[in-house]
């Protein structure tokens, strides 16, 4: 673990873990039992007991967001910390960040993101609530024309925020200009009421005891609601007092960073979600013991069976992939930025497919191997009390908010055929595309795989890998070109295009997991065991996506099967370390949230 990230950062989670657990204001094993009410109002009671804790122990920045990732219950601080002051960040002037954000940071004002509406989601340019300039007043009128624009959604809305970062369409001069973002205060601060003209409410329980319905979120309506015009967003863009538009002098693609950003911290949630559960389940499975006992001798631990192994190892194996490739996304977050200040915008567009893709991959990976897990604890795993319930149930929005996961692998597909016409014309690829450039060998090699072992060779795997993927977007980009329009050929192409874009995605995560066993890992029986979970990651993933593998030619049939072979190998050497591997992620019994899941495997009368 001290390898996986610097020793500090293990140490100062490794106190604020410790700090929740021993808290009993942040207990949470009753907390599906608690009626929807109950449940918000212990969620208030945790937000406030945790802002009082990092206020008396002085709390650096990473101390407090490390605390409430610990206490581990959504609520209104997740979206006040994590997207109000990020846009007020991103997109406020010097001015506004001077007035909004010391009030903010102390909790003045409580804020939330209003951005997606009833009717429209991802796509954000169709988004219905409008922002018109009246220049007698010098005033905005926020105002919700139709039902479908009601906002609908934001965390944190429903009950708790006095303030928002509204998104909606700028009207001035009788001209539409698109969606800006606007702070609106939404409730009085002496008695929390809507304020005149704003609508306000609770959407309602979602998926899952417990779970999510720790959240307000929340549906919002405005009546000709006017803010003053200081109150837009105008890093990018501005309003004059005459009611002219005007862009300012700050390149829009600064966002970029903000949104890397975000991205970023998703891939990190995905393997720490995903690690809990397999840490739950290779637990358990380590505990129970199922058939197998001759003449009365003791039965099989069910860790121990090949079916067993198959199924969640390599879910084993992904926890530790998405590690690693949300490492390198911090990096890539702050070479974002260097190049950003720097005003060189060549990397952006790698960089938003990149991310883009990383997001949609991992978090419906994630979604599907939680409950997966669940079904590798057997009947007990559909307890409340094993944890696998409600931590799918609080993890399966990350498929869908901060960009629907189709949505997103499309947008990463039309910058791989744009990729892939650039290439044609010489252009040189960079980064995670840099594979591209290597077009000639990548269109034609084929694997000199001979024996199962052979597959333990890095290179090897990084060139089949790399030839699919570039093999399944050349073959997109081709049969496009022979439909009547781009647009009707992406149209019609859109399940293809949605599995060239998985295909890079996944050569990213092996490529990143690949070059991060290539530095200095303290400890020889570490770096082997992490290899093993290396090889066992792709080549998971081959035999998963064999019918890709095959039909592009990068394998044979019989390199396939000696791939399956090798992972059966490769089952039986990580199985007397399984529970150390997971043990290494070093949560705490009240972090896990499980029965299931001890760490003294103490299981049945915990349950009982």
């Amino acid at each position: 673990v001290a390898w996986a990230g610097s020793r500090h950062a293990v140490e100062v989670a490794d106190r604020m873990a410790r700090l929740v657990a021993s808290d009993p204001v942040f207990r949470k094993d009753t907390r599906t039992m608690l009626s929807r009410k109950e449940l918000f109002k212990d969620t208030l009671k945790k937000a406030a007991h945790a802002w009082k804790r990092i206020v008396e122990l002085r709390l650096t920045e990473e101390e407090a967001n490390l605390l409430r990732l610990y206490v581990d219950q959504p609520g209104y601080v997740d979206l006040h910390w994590g997207m109000f002051v990020p846009a007020i960040k991103g997109q406020g002037t010097e001015e506004q960040q001077k007035k909004w954000l010391p009030m903010a940071y102390k909790f003045q004002i409580i804020g939330c993101y209003a951005q997606t509406e009833l009717g429209h989601g991802s796509n954000v340019q169709g988004l219905e609530t409008t922002a018109t300039f009246d220049p007698s007043t010098d005033e905005f009128v926020m105002h919700s024309p139709t039902l479908t624009s009601s906002k609908w959604w934001p965390g944190g809305l429903g009950k708790a925020s006095t303030h928002a970062v509204v998104y909606a369409r700028l009207i001035t001069e009788g001209k539409d200009y698109g969606i800006h973002g606007f702070i609106v205060q939404l409730r009085s601060l002496d008695d929390h009421s809507p304020l005149p003209g704003v609508t306000l409410g609770d959407i309602g329980g979602k998926f899952g005891s417990g779970a999510y319905n720790s959240m307000d979120n929340g549906v919002l309506r405005f009546d000709h609601v006017r803010i003053p015009r200081d109150q837009m967003l105008m890093r990018l863009s501005q309003v004059t007092r005459e009611g002219k538009y005007v862009h300012s002098d700050v390149p829009k693609q600064l966002l970029y960073g903000t949104m890397v950003y975000v991205r970023q911290t998703i891939v990190a949630d995905a393997s720490k979600a995903l690690s809990r559960a397999v840490c739950i389940a290779v637990r358990y499975s380590a505990i129970r013991k199922q058939f197998g006992s001759q003449d009365g001798g003791p039965e099989t631990q069910v860790l121990n069976y090949k079916t067993q192994q198959s199924r969640l190892f390599p879910l084993l194996a992904s926890a530790y992939a998405y590690r690693f490739v949300g490492q390198w996304l911090k990096w890539l977050y702050t070479d974002v930025n260097q190049k950003l200040e720097a005003k060189d915008y060549s990397t952006l567009p790698e960089a938003h497919a990149c991310t883009a893709g990383l997001k949609s991959v991992t978090t419906s990976a994630t979604a599907d191997a939680i409950e997966e897990c669940r079904k590798l604890c057997g009947g007990h795993g559909y307890l409340n009390s094993s944890g696998l319930p409600e931590l799918f149930a609080v993890y399966v929005p990350a498929c869908t908010y901060e960009g629907d996961n189709v949505v997103l692998l499309l947008q990463v597909a039309r910058f791989l055929m744009k990729t892939v016409s650039q290439v044609a014309a010489g252009k040189q690829p960079v980064g995670t595309i840099a594979y591209m450039g290597n077009i000639q060998h990548l269109m034609q090699c084929k694997s000199a795989v001979n024996t199962a072992e052979d597959w333990l060779n890095p290179a090897a795997i990084k060139e089949v890998f790399e030839a699919r993927a570039l093999r399944m977007a050349v073959n997109c980009a081709q049969n496009i070109s022979k439909a009547p329009s781009q647009e009707e050929g992406f149209s019609e192409l859109s399940p293809d295009l949605l599995e060239a874009a998985v295909a890079h995605v996944q050569l990213i995560i092996v490529t990143k997991f690949i070059e991060k066993l290539q530095e200095d890992i303290p400890g020889p029986g570490v770096k082997e065991q992490l290899q093993k979970l290396c090889s066992i990651y792709a080549l998971h993933l081959l035999h998963k996506h064999l019918g890709d593998f095959l039909s592009t030619g990068c394998v044979t049939a019989r390199q396939g099967a000696l791939a399956n072979e090798l992972l059966g190998k490769l089952y039986a050497q990580v199985r007397p370390n399984a529970v150390a591997l997971v043990d290494a992620f070093d949560y705490t019994d009240h972090y896990l949230g499980s029965v299931l899941g001890r760490y003294d495997g103490d299981v049945y009368p915990a349950l009982y």
